[in-house]
């Protein structure tokens, strides 16, 4: 864990603070404690609020129900790792990270996200009548 601390945190609305230190604690049993950092973290929310207006609060597009959040999200994420080749990869991350062996495109990620749907739907109807019938009704 990372704990920074400021000297002024009530410097202004648009000027960052001054930060005296940082504290690492290692909870994780984490072997080099220097490399406890938090830019990777604000990296992702970084590039979320840059291609996601939803997240960026004085928009239009913000969102105000969850669940169209959720699935403007989780299109996001899908498309981010399977879609869109990276500039520093030369491929999307899901190639570079093994977990596919082409590159997809809209459609195929597309037609991948509603197999998905047709299978949870299958389970969940199955879930249903496994227990309509445990009921026995």
């Amino acid at each position: 864990m990372l704990i920074k601390n400021y000297s002024n945190p009530e410097t202004g609305r648009y000027q960052p603070p001054d930060m005296v230190k940082a504290d690492r604690i290692n909870i994780q049993a984490i072997k080099e404690l220097a490399s406890i950092c938090t830019s990777h973290v604000e990296r992702c929310n970084l590039t979320i609020r840059t291609f996601m207006r939803r997240f960026t609060r004085l928009c239009l597009g913000f969102s105000k129900k969850y669940e169209n959040l959720a699935a403007a999200a989780a299109l996001h994420i899908g498309v981010y790792n399977f879609v869109r080749i990276h500039r520093t990869l030369k491929m999307t991350p899901a190639l570079a990270a093994g977990v596919c062996d082409q590159l997809w495109d809209m459609e195929r990620f597309y037609d991948e996200v509603m197999d998905r749907e047709r299978h949870v739907r299958r389970i969940e109807g199955s879930k249903r009548l496994v227990k309509r019938l445990n009921r026995g009704e």
